[in-house]
């Protein structure tokens, strides 16, 4: 009877260790942090699914895992979307993850963007949608005006932060949350109220934003320039804004605008139209829109880089003045050109 009670107990403990073995210990192929696997809705079904998780090194091998979706019976019934795998997984908590569905959270980080097929490529490489849907999506005021803007203003719906969605979030959704995120902006910090002592929208603050964070990264610059391009809104003078004609050619390395390019009919030209133009051309930090709401009063109309190149600018309140600054500027650039072509 002893001997009868010492195997099967020598039974258990193997069958113990074995379960252990295939199910308990770490189950995953990889050296990094984590992994992510992708499920879509035509693949799946538990066959793809392994196929996919063991062809990206993600686990040792499939069939113990086939055998508890089996047994837990999930087999056909994943749901969709991104899942991450940890290093050191076993495959009983794999299964469970891919049993309860707990797909991962999706990142979209926004910085500056410049156009709405670089919004597109970076919502296409996070989700569901391609760059394709999202382009056909933005560029529809049907598709859009619910959010309070139309595919001039579409940016302004945009504050740029890390946002949390899923990988088969609708793009209703994903602009839902940017537009509800955009109202707890506008409604912090008073900034609706300095908004109206501006004289301006939010969308134009936003907008006039848009430009200045184009001129140059130096936040003390900004001030200044915001003072700049309001007075000359207060006065009806042309904006000027060289970084809105880079935005109507749709060339943002340029470096040098040439009076040709002045010409160009776009109403984003602020040489040829007055006022501010009918959108963003980039997605302004938080900070730069705080610029524009706290810009200091100066007499200030002009402005020109530094002849230095250091980024920095010169700022007139008259034209002779901003004229002698301008051809420093000039000359400096033609011989830095000049030296550049040898």
């Amino acid at each position: 009877m002893k001997r009868i009670v010492r195997r099967v107990s020598l039974a258990l403990l193997l069958i113990a260790l074995l379960f252990y073995w295939l199910f308990l210990s770490s189950a995953t192929n990889f050296e990094s942090k984590t992994k992510s696997v992708l499920i879509t809705e035509n693949r799946k079904d538990k066959a793809s699914v392994l196929d996919e998780l063991q062809k990206n090194g993600i686990i040792k091998e499939k069939n113990s895992l086939s055998v508890l979706a089996t047994f837990m019976g999930f087999g056909d019934k994943i749901r969709p979307g991104k899942y991450e795998i940890k290093k050191g997984m076993n495959l009983l908590s794999i299964a469970r993850m891919l049993k309860n569905g707990r797909i991962a959270e999706v990142k979209l980080v926004i910085n500056k963007l410049r156009t709405k097929e670089d919004l597109a490529k970076l919502i296409s490489k996070s989700f569901a949608s391609d760059s394709a849907t999202v382009m056909q999506y933005i560029s529809s005021n049907d598709s859009i005006k619910e959010f309070g803007v139309d595919t001039n203003t579409l940016f302004t719906i945009i504050i740029p932060d890390t946002y949390s969605f899923y990988w088969s979030t609708p793009l209703k959704k994903i602009f839902r949350k940017l537009a509800d995120t955009k109202k707890q902006f506008w409604e912090n910090k008073d900034r609706l109220e300095k908004a109206k002592h501006t004289g301006l929208s939010p969308d134009e603050v936003y907008t006039l934003a848009s430009i200045v964070e184009e001129e140059t990264n130096y936040d003390s610059d900004k001030l200044k320039i915001a003072s700049v391009y309001m007075n000359r809104l207060k006065k009806s003078m042309p904006l000027q804004a060289c970084p809105t004609i880079k935005f109507a050619m749709k060339d943002f390395t340029l470096t040098r605008i040439y009076e040709k390019y002045l010409f160009n009919p776009s109403p984003y030209n602020t040489y040829r139209k007055k006022g501010l133009p009918p959108g963003p051309i980039c997605t302004p930090s938080p900070k730069t829109i705080d610029i524009i709401l706290d810009a200091p009063q100066t007499d200030y109309l002009y402005f020109v880089a530094k002849s230095d190149f250091s980024g920095y600018h010169h700022f007139s309140s008259n034209f002779t003045e901003h004229n002698q600054y301008a051809k420093e500027y000039q000359k400096a650039l033609d011989l830095y050109m000049a030296k550049k072509t040898k």
